[in-house]
C-alpha cells in the first residue's frame, strides 16, 4: 500500500524523519503567512466598533492581535492609538512567517537528500539509530525555552508588545504589559497575570526536565516497560498531549474565557442565551439614569424622588451606552446562529452595520413590555410581548380570526431610545409590528447592502465557531490516530506474526536443525 510504504520509509530514518517534520512546519507557517496576507488585503479597519475583524471573517489576524500585534505599517490599528513599532506589525509578521516557511521547506529538502549524516550514527554499533530518549529531551528543552521566553519577555513587555487584555464585557480591550502573578490573586477571573506566570513556571520546570532527559539514561526495566525503542509506541504516546490540548482550547474558545476576548473573536453563544449583554445594557441605563446632582433639569423630563437625587431622561441614558455592547447584543453576532456549512464572513449574511436605530421600548398604557428574543436554534419564532411577570400581553397572531393579543387590539406604543431615531414614537400597528419583528434579533441596525453585493440574508458563524469546530475535528482525528498507533505498538507481535517464541525458534545455534525446537543444541540442553 502506498501510504504504508511512504510511512515505513521514515520509521528508522532519522534524517528523513526530521525532513517530514520540517516540511509540515513549513506548510503551517506558510498557511499562516498567506492567510494573514489575504486578510490584510481584504480587511476594512475604518470602523473597528461596528465592523470589527471577526465580522469580516478574519481567522489569523485575531490570534496575532491577541499576542500584541495590532498595528500596520500603513498607519492603522484596531481602534487604538499607539506609537508604531516596526518590529511588531501585521506586515512584519506576514513576512516573517513566509520566510520561515521557505526556510523550513528548503531545510526539509536538504535533510531528505542528506539523510545519512554522521550525527545520527551510533558510536558503539556504527548504525543509523533514533535515540528517542534524547529526542524527547531535545524537544522538551526547546519548547520550554520558548515557553519561558514568551512569559518572561513577550507578555511582560520586557522584549515584546504584551498581550490583548479586556474586561468581561469586551469594551476596554487593548494590548497591555502583563505582570506575572505568583499568588492566589491569579485564581480570580480575568487575572491575566496568571498567563505569564504559568508560562514562566512551565518553561522553568520544562527546561530542567528536558536537560535531565538529555543527560541521563533510563533503566532497562523502564526502557522495556515504556517501549522506548519502538518509534510507533513513542509516536502514540506523543499524540495525547496534542489532542487533549486541542480539546481544551476548543472548549475555551466556544464557552468563552479571558484570553478569547470579544473584540477579537466575537461573543459566545451563551451570552445571547443568557441575555448577558441585554441585562448589562439595562443595568448601565439605570445607573446612568440615576445621578446625584444639584443642577436643575427640565421638570418635564426629570422626576425628583429624594433631595438632591435626580433622574436623567431614559432616552438620554440610552445615548450613553457603549456601542460595542449594542453590537454584541445582536443575534447576527451569535456564533451558533450561523451554520458551519455556510461559507463566508458574517458580512455576507446581513451586510456592514451602518447605524444603530435605537432600543425598542414597547408599552401598553402604563405597562412596560419587553420583546421575547429569538432563541439561537430557531429560524422563525413567534413575536411575543411580555410584562415583568413574563405574562404574554401582545403578539402577532398566526390567525387573525382567533387573535386575542394582536397589536391592533392591545394598542401597543413603540418608543425608540438612543440611536439615530432617539425619541421617536410610533403607534401605527403596521410600524409597531415591523419593529417588533426586528427587535426579536436584539439591537436594531441599518446595514449597507450596496457595497456588500453578496449579502443573501443567511447568517454565518464567527471565527469563534470555525475555530472550535475545526480543532474539535482535528482533536478527534488525533484521538483515533492515538488508538491506531497504540494498538499497533502494543499488539505488534500479533499483527506481524513475530513474537518472542519466533525469535527463539530461528536463532542461529540454538537448535541443531534451524527452526526445529525438538533438536536443541547441546549447549542449551
Amino acid at each position: 500500500m502506498p501510504w504504508f510504504r511512504v510511512h515505513i520509509v521514515i520509521l528508522n530514518d532519522p534524517g528523513r524523519l526530521i525532513s517530514v517534520h520540517q516540511m509540515h512546519s513549513g506548510f503551517v507557517a506558510g498557511w499562516s503567512g498567506v492567510m494573514l496576507c489575504y486578510e490584510l488585503i481584504t480587511v476594512d479597519a475604518t470602523d473597528p466598533v461596528y465592523n470589527p475583524i471577526w465580522r469580516q471573517g478574519c481567522y489569523g489576524m485575531p490570534f496575532i492581535s491577541r499576542i500584541g500585534v495590532i498595528g500596520s505599517n500603513y498607519s492603522w490599528s484596531l481602534g487604538i492609538k499607539q506609537s508604531l513599532n516596526l518590529s511588531w506589525t501585521y506586515e512584519t509578521m506576514n513576512t516573517a512567517h513566509i520566510l520561515l516557511s521557505g526556510s523550513c521547506i528548503l531545510a526539509a529538502f536538504w535533510h531528505w537528500a542528506y539523510w545519512d549524516l554522521n550525527v545520527f550514527v551510533l558510536a558503539i554499533s556504527r548504525m543509523l539509530v533514533l535515540d528517542l530518549h534524547q529526542i524527547i529531551g531535545i524537544h522538551l528543552l526547546l519548547a520550554s525555552l520558548l515557553c519561558l521566553g514568551f512569559g518572561l519577555a513577550h507578555l511582560s513587555g520586557f522584549l515584546g508588545p504584551g498581550m490583548w487584555t479586556s474586561d468581561s464585557l469586551g469594551v476596554v480591550g487593548s494590548i497591555r504589559f502583563v505582570k506575572p502573578a505568583f499568588n492566589l490573586i491569579g485564581l480570580a477571573p480575568f487575572c491575566y497575570g496568571i498567563i505569564s506566570s504559568h508560562h514562566i513556571i512551565a518553561g522553568f520546570f520544562g527546561t530542567f526536565i528536558g536537560t535531565w532527559h538529555i543527560s541521563s539514561r533510563p533503566g532497562r526495566l523502564l526502557y522495556k516497560l515504556l517501549k522506548m525503542g519502538n518509534v510507533e509506541e513513542v509516536l502514540s504516546s506523543s499524540i495525547p498531549p496534542v489532542f487533549l490540548t486541542a480539546f481544551v482550547i476548543s472548549a475555551l474558545m466556544w464557552y468563552g474565557s479571558s484570553h478569547c476576548v470579544h473584540e477579537l473573536f466575537g461573543p459566545s453563544r451563551y451570552h445571547w442565551d443568557s441575555a448577558y449583554f441585554a441585562q448589562e445594557l439595562e443595568r448601565r441605563v439605570k445607573s446612568v439614569q440615576l445621578i446625584t446632582s444639584s443642577n436643575k433639569y427640565d421638570a418635564i423630563n426629570i422626576q425628583q424622588h429624594n433631595e438632591g437625587e435626580q433622574h436623567l431622561p431614559i432616552n438620554k441614558a440610552w445615548e450613553q451606552v457603549a456601542d460595542k455592547l449594542v453590537l454584541y447584543d445582536y443575534i447576527g453576532c451569535n456564533p451558533s446562529k450561523g451554520g458551519l456549512f455556510r461559507s463566508g464572513a458574517m458580512l455576507k449574511g446581513d451586510g456592514v452595520v451602518q447605524n444603530w436605530l435605537g432600543h425598542a421600548s414597547f408599552s401598553m398604557g402604563t405597562l412596560s413590555l419587553a420583546i421575547r428574543l429569538m432563541p439561537a436554534f430557531f429560524e422563525t419564532f413567534p413575536v411575543i410581548l411580555i410584562d415583568q411577570t413574563s405574562t404574554v400581553r401582545a403578539d402577532i397572531a398566526f390567525r387573525r380570526g382567533s387573535s386575542c393579543y394582536s397589536m391592533e387590539q392591545t394598542r401597543i406604543i413603540l418608543q425608540i431610545l438612543g440611536g439615530i431615531l432617539n425619541g421617536t414614537e410610533y403607534s401605527t400597528p403596521s410600524l409597531v409590528k415591523d419593529y417588533a419583528r426586528k427587535a426579536q434579533f436584539g439591537s436594531i441596525f441599518t446595514f449597507d447592502r450596496i457595497t456588500s453585493r453578496w449579502c443573501d440574508g443567511v447568517i454565518r458563524t464567527s471565527p469563534r465557531g470555525w475555530y472550535s469546530f475545526s480543532h474539535t475535528a482535528f482533536a478527534s482525528c488525533f484521538f483515533f490516530g492515538h488508538l491506531w498507533h497504540a494498538s499497533r505498538a502494543v499488539f505488534q507481535d500479533i499483527w506481524t506474526g513475530v513474537s518472542i517464541e519466533s525469535f527463539v525458534v530461528v536463532e542461529y545455534g540454538r537448535n541443531e536443525k534451524l527452526g526445529d525446537k525438538t533438536t536443541k543444541a547441546s549447549t542449551f540442553l
